[in-house]
């Protein structure tokens, strides 16, 4: 029974030997059939996409870091711009295009419109304006007061050079007329050249950001020439009288006050008052070209033989200034009223040492206005033009009017030039032009501010 087993179980392996066999021998003949081949072909396709797109995804990861770099560029560059846009609109509105220095002297108008101010420190984010520090524009400087406050911490040193020019007729016809062409009597014929030097140093020092202190020093020198033939004498010869002084002129003490905080196409106000001294020659201490007396004129020329280099009283002079940016130009102006201090006692000397008293002398006030326009040509000049106007009071003597005396108007037309030598220092010439009897013919003011 055993015997039996045995070959049936041998036979039923021998067919399972087989039909493994067969199926082996059908796996191989079908990895070498074309199904096969057609499967790897498309499994290395798909490998290669694989390893493509892969290659991708490293060149997409590369492009975006570079994006965020670019961006980070370029908010860099925007809010440079967003600074160099704000500085653009302080030149522009401080004058500084040096218009309104600049009064930007700091100032003087001209600190203009003293017309560039220093860039903001800190960066501004993005799509924020920075804060303006409210300080008005430079400008071309025509008048003697700065429109442009010195910056606080600071200090400007100002050395300037003035010539003035002037020349005046008069005729004095003294006896009576039968018929109107026919004078009995004497004629007076004068005529007066005047040149006036002034060199001076000013200093001005920034206390806060809208105080500012000055002082300024001149040094003067003038020189007189009359042509006149001499009343009471009947001569047809002309003779000339010719006198100079040349001293230290009156001292000047000043404050500036920024009253409020302005900008483009908003006015700012200053405030100013400024004391003159007494420090100049005197010209009731020169010597007067009299013989005895100087009564009518009939003793000597009645003319000093030193020129006085001050006025001989003290000042007080309070005014306001205005500036209005408004891009490209700066619109300035401004009024004054200057008050002159009466003297007691006074005498004068004449030629052979006596002293005339003359009693109480008393100046009339001075009341001034002016006004002009500052424009920037680039980011280094500017010019402004402007006019200015005084009109002086009559004089009065122990209370009265002196005979004689008439309010005097003072009016001249002004043009100026700046140019910015470098961030500490500019240069700056006015020319002015007298359009009235009174006034200057001609007078010619070059500055060279210098700030530390």
């Amino acid at each position: 029974m055993a015997h039996l087993k045995f070959p049936a179980i041998s036979a039923v392996a021998c067919a399972v030997v087989l039909l493994l066999g067969s199926t082996v021998h059908a796996q191989s003949s079908t990895r070498s059939g074309p199904q096969w081949q057609a499967m790897q072909a498309r499994l290395e396709a798909l490998s290669q996409e694989l390893a493509e797109q892969r290659r991708l995804l490293a060149d997409l990861e590369s492009f975006r870091q570079q994006y965020f770099e670019q961006r980070g560029l370029l908010q860099s560059l925007e809010r440079q711009v967003a600074q160099q846009q704000v500085a653009l609109d302080e030149l522009r509105g401080t004058a500084s295009w040096n218009v309104l220095a600049s009064q930007r002297g700091t100032g003087t108008a001209g600190e203009p419109l003293r017309l560039a101010q220093a860039q903001p420190k800190d960066p501004v984010p993005v799509g924020q304006s920075p804060a303006t520090e409210g300080r008005p524009p430079e400008v071309a400087p025509l008048f003697e007061q700065p429109g442009v406050l010195t910056q606080p911490g600071h200090y400007v040193l100002e050395p300037s050079l003035q010539y003035g020019y002037s020349s005046s007729n008069r005729v004095a016809l003294v006896g009576y007329t039968i018929i109107p062409a026919l004078l009995i009597g004497l004629i007076d014929v004068r005529e007066v050249k005047r040149n006036t030097v002034t060199a001076a140093l000013s200093a001005r020092l920034g206390v806060s950001r809208r105080l500012e202190l000055e002082l300024r020093a001149p040094y003067v020198y003038r020189s007189d020439a009359t042509v006149s033939r001499e009343i009471f004498e009947g001569s047809a010869t002309e003779s000339v009288f010719s006198a100079n002084g040349m001293h230290m002129g009156d001292l000047e003490l000043g404050a500036r006050y920024q009253l409020n905080d302005g900008g483009i196409d908003k006015p700012f106000y200053v405030g100013t008052l400024r004391l003159k001294t007494r420090t100049g020659t005197d010209p009731f201490d020169v010597v007067t070209d009299c013989q005895t007396r100087c009564v009518g004129n009939t003793t000597g020329t009645g003319l000093p033989l030193d020129l006085p280099t001050g006025s001989g009283f003290y000042s007080l002079q309070a005014g306001l200034t205005m500036l209005y940016p408004s891009d490209p130009a700066v619109f300035f102006g401004s009024v004054t009223y200057l008050h002159n201090f009466a003297r007691d006692n006074v005498s004068r000397t004449v030629l052979n040492g006596e002293k005339e008293f003359l009693g109480t002398i008393s100046p009339g006030p001075i009341i001034g206005f002016n006004f002009g326009m500052g424009l920037a040509l680039n980011e280094k000049s500017s010019f402004s033009l402007g006019y200015d106007h005084s009109s002086v009071g009559r004089t009065r003597h122990n209370g009265e009017v002196v005979p004689g005396s008439v309010r005097t108007q003072l009016g001249t037309l002004l043009l100026g030039y700046s140019y910015r030598l470098s961030k500490t220092t500019s240069l700056s010439v006015a020319v002015g032009a007298g359009l009235t009897t009174d006034t200057p013919d001609v007078s010619l003011t070059v500055r060279l501010p210098m700030t530390f």
